[in-house]
């Protein structure tokens, strides 16, 4: 599974422009501009090189097959919050994508489920809550993990503590170089993305932002989200 977003998307979404100052989605601006910055920092003189240094030294089937196994990881959390958000049939389709591709895809590094039409969803706590009506809060930056609001910084807290098998192991030894390899393997698949929105965005701050409140919404609402009242 391509996780890229393509160039033409992120060159269309910069030219919608970005929202006025006073975004009465962002009163913590100040502080999440300051997040921002040091996540910019991070980015430019460690994970960035890192992420590239990775790109070039990996075999693209080698990439493929670590995006899958995390992918693999990551339907645990998908098929809690199908049932959660009462998504029964779609639940149990990624059940029986999570059965496929942890047994005949050999622990999730090949994705035979996909190969058989049985796609990867993305269903999240956050995308939970707003399913039964919490609003989202302020939007805020997080460190180094970026873009949030109040209600996924909870719904990612209750993922991380209950569903990321990753995070929930127990030998500290392996848990922390599989967060950094799923950390790396992300940055990763968004190099060219990332290239492409310093270049278009005349406000990278703003535009991050935008982009990222306007994805979850869709997310919520299954890619249907509702009119604005104007």
């Amino acid at each position: 599974m391509d996780l890229k977003p393509t160039l033409p998307v992120i060159m269309a979404l910069a030219l919608t422009g970005c929202a006025a100052n006073g975004d009465p989605r962002d009163p913590l601006e100040p502080m999440n501009r300051a997040i921002h910055s040091f996540n910019e920092g991070f980015d430019r003189y460690l994970l960035r090189p890192v992420a590239e240094g990775y790109d070039a030294v990996m075999p693209t089937f080698a990439q493929t097959s670590v995006r899958n196994f995390f992918a693999n990881l990551d339907d645990v959390t998908v098929v809690a919050n199908d049932i959660l958000q009462l998504k029964l049939e779609q639940g149990a389709r990624d059940f029986m994508r999570l059965a496929f591709n942890s047994t005949f895809g050999m622990f999730g590094l090949l994705d035979v489920a996909g190969e058989m039409g049985l796609k990867k969803n993305n269903e999240d706590f956050g995308q939970t809550l707003g399913r039964w009506g919490v609003g989202t809060g302020p939007y805020l930056v997080l460190p180094i993990m970026g873009p949030s609001d109040i209600r996924d910084t909870a719904g990612f807290m209750v993922d991380s503590s209950y569903t990321d098998l990753v995070r929930n192991h127990d030998d500290v030894s392996t848990r922390n170089p599989v967060l950094a390899l799923r950390l790396i393997s992300r940055r990763a698949d968004l190099l060219d993305a990332k290239r492409a929105m310093d270049a278009a965005a005349l406000d990278g701050y703003e535009f991050s932002r935008d982009l990222y409140l306007e994805r979850r919404r869709g997310l919520v609402h299954d890619g249907k989200p509702p009119l604005d009242e104007e």
